[in-house]
């Protein structure tokens, strides 16, 4: 196991750099001139080029991305150009937002989607199998920030259940769940299809498996025999699934963010690349790549520790 979590670091590091690296370029690759965005027009030439010193964007693209590797790998993510606050105080402040909507869109998704896939895969071909069916198709269908504009449209302003925007009060920890609900609605329906239909695939490939049917022989409950014996198997796939499924909320937190006026990394990114606050873009993209390997990283983990012959094949 050591030897696994040694080989599957390293190459956790490696997909960061190169990740890193392509954002960089295509960062620089954004039209539009970073200068004049925050000098303004009226700025003289001295004041363009001290901050063109300072940003670094005088030196060659390649030494630019070696100085800000360097730099991270000392701590430092950069400065602000507009507040001039550490680029990693701007970042943490906003992930709490950004984890909490995360982290209740993939619990509700989880709790609603593999319950659905195993009980359909149970009760296989039957009419509740065939709802199911079309009930996961039509969620993965539908684009996040569509359910974020209806949701908006029919909770918020038509009905008013349900807070339109912001974060909820500080320190008020049921308003800042209510205001948590739609955005994370948004966030995570389209994940109750992708998981009901792995966990179903799943399920009936375990459940026709011999040592089901040798439980089956041997007289044990139904429950048992799917909770105990089937339903540990079926969940790995879910398990690797849920790890790229936090790095595809973070992008479907964007539009959540930005439709609901939510605080969070998604909309702290969005702006920052708007003004071209290349510091700013690249301390954050940097730490959500980071987070984005680790939880992948994390999920191949448990998995391998839940199933020994997946060590066997990296």
């Amino acid at each position: 196991m050591l030897y696994y979590f040694v080989k599957r670091l390293g190459l956790a590091a490696l997909i960061v750099v190169i990740a890193v690296s392509l954002l960089y370029g295509m960062i620089h690759a954004v039209p539009g001139d970073p200068l004049s965005i925050v000098l303004g027009p009226r700025a003289t030439p001295e004041m363009r080029d001290d901050l063109a010193d300072k940003l670094g964007l005088d030196k060659p693209f390649v030494v630019q991305l070696g100085v800000f590797f360097l730099n991270v790998l000392q701590g430092d993510l950069g400065t602000d150009v507009f507040s001039e606050l550490p680029v990693s105080e701007i970042f943490f402040g906003q992930l709490p937002f950004t984890a909490s909507l995360i982290f209740m869109a993939i619990g509700w998704s989880a709790a609603v989607g593999i319950p659905l896939g195993c009980y359909s895969a149970i009760r296989r071909n039957t009419l509740i199998d065939k709802l199911t069916g079309v009930f996961s198709v039509g969620t993965i269908t539908i684009p996040s920030f569509v359910v974020a504009l209806y949701s908006l449209l029919i909770f918020a302003v038509a009905l008013k259940w349900l807070p339109a925007t912001g974060a909820g009060r500080d320190g008020d920890i049921l308003d800042q769940l209510r205001h948590l609900i739609l955005p994370s609605l948004a966030v995570g329906l389209g994940w109750v299809g992708y998981l009901a239909r792995l966990v179903r695939a799943s399920m009936l490939e375990v459940l026709g498996e011999n040592h089901i049917r040798t439980a089956r022989a041997f007289g044990l409950p139904e429950r048992t025999i799917t909770l105990h014996y089937a339903l540990r198997l079926a969940i790995l796939p879910t398990v690797a699934l849920l790890g790229v499924g936090i790095g595809n909320m973070l992008s479907g937190a964007v539009f959540a963010e930005i439709v609901f006026a939510r605080p969070g990394v998604g909309k702290l990114i969005f702006d920052a690349v708007i003004t071209r606050n290349y510091p700013l873009v690249m301390g954050s993209v940097i730490m959500t790549t980071i987070i984005f390997v680790l939880c992948t990283t994390l999920s191949d983990l448990i998995a391998a520790m839940l199933d020994p012959r997946i060590r066997e094949n990296l």
